[in-house]
C-alpha cells in the first residue's frame, strides 16, 4: 500500500493501554502515512486507567516506536495532553525525545488560516463541573464497548451515523450535555479569545467539521470506534480521513466544509 503525504496531520483519543483501542488500524495508519506536522491532540495514553486493567499488547511497542521514529526523521510532533493523560500537563513546553508537550498550540495552514488546537475537554460541562459523573461516564463506556460484538444499532445504510451501540448512547448523551452546556458558544468564544479562525479538538469520541458562527470546527474522532483523523493537505483545505480498511481515501468532492464529513468527502493527500 502507497504512502500517502500531507502537510499536518490531527488524531486523538488513542486510549493506549486499554482494550478498547484499535492498535492495528492505529499502527496501520501511521505506516502509511506522512506529514510535515502531527498532532497527538489528547488521550493517546489512558493514564486514568494505568492503576486499573492496563493493557499493553506488543503492538502498542509498536505504534509508540514508530510516532518516535516520525518526530526523530523530521516530523514535527506536538503532544496535546486530554483528560485520560492529563499529568502531562504539568510538563508543558517540554520536548522530550523530539516530540513538543504543549496545553494548547496555534496551526497555521499553508493559506494563512490559524487554528487552536486542544484537546476540548475544556468545553466539556460535565468534566467542568461534576468530575464524578465524568469518571462514572467513562467505566460505563468501557463497558459498552466490550458489549458492541453483541449489540449493534442497525441504521439504514444511507444514513450516516454511529453503529455500535456505545457510540450511540454517547453521541446521545454528549449531544444532550453539549446543549445544556452551550457547547457551540465556548468554542466559538475561545476561538475569539485567540484571534483564530477556527479550532481543532478531541474528546467527543465524533469526528466532524462543520462551521458555528464564523468560526471553523473540527473534530478529529478517535481510535476506540471510528478511527479517523483530521488532516490538511498541501492547498491547506481540511477534511476526515476515515481508516476501517486499506483503501480509506478518495479525492474529496466538495470544498464546503460543513459537507466534507457530511456526505463521506475525505481528505484528500498532497
Amino acid at each position: 500500500m502507497p504512502q500517502h503525504h500531507f502537510r499536518s496531520i490531527w488524531i486523538s483519543d488513542l486510549h493506549l493501554g486499554t482494550r478498547c483501542l484499535k492498535n492495528e488500524q492505529v499502527l496501520d495508519f501511521l505506516l502509511h502515512t506522512d506529514s510535515d506536522f502531527l498532532y497527538l491532540v489528547g488521550d493517546i495514553f489512558d493514564l486514568v486507567q494505568a492503576n486499573k486493567a492496563w493493557h499493553w499488547p506488543a503492538v502498542n511497542d509498536r505504534i509508540v516506536q514508530t510516532v518516535l521514529a516520525k518526530a526523530a526523521g523530521g516530523t514535527q510532533v506536538i503532544y496535546l495532553p486530554g483528560n485520560h493523560d492529563h499529568l502531562l500537563r504539568a510538563f508543558d513546553g517540554l520536548t522530550i525525545s523530539n516530540i513538543r508537550i504543549q496545553n494548547t498550540a496555534i496551526h497555521q495552514t499553508v493559506d494563512g488560516r490559524r487554528y487552536l488546537v486542544l484537546h476540548g475537554d475544556t468545553f466539556d460541562p460535565v468534566i467542568r463541573h461534576c468530575p464524578w459523573l465524568a469518571t462514572t461516564g467513562s467505566v460505563i463506556y468501557a463497558l459498552l464497548l466490550r458489549c458492541n460484538r453483541w449489540c449493534t444499532i442497525r441504521l439504514p445504510a444511507k444514513k450516516r451515523g454511529p453503529r455500535t451501540l456505545s457510540a450511540w448512547l454517547k453521541h446521545q448523551t454528549k449531544r444532550a450535555v453539549n446543549c445544556i452546556g452551550q457547547f457551540d458558544a465556548l468554542v466559538a468564544r475561545e476561538a475569539a479569545a485567540h484571534r483564530v479562525d477556527g479550532l481543532i479538538c478531541g474528546h467527543i469520541h465524533r469526528a466532524g467539521i462543520r462551521e458555528i458562527g464564523t468560526t471553523l470546527y473540527t473534530n478529529t474522532g478517535d481510535w476506540v470506534e471510528s478511527c479517523t483523523a483530521l488532516a490538511e493537505n498541501s492547498c491547506g483545505q481540511l477534511g476526515i480521513i476515515e481508516w476501517p480498511t486499506h483503501q480509506p481515501l478518495r479525492e474529496a468532492v466538495s470544498v464546503q466544509h460543513e459537507n466534507l464529513y457530511r456526505h463521506r468527502c475525505l481528505a484528500s493527500p498532497n
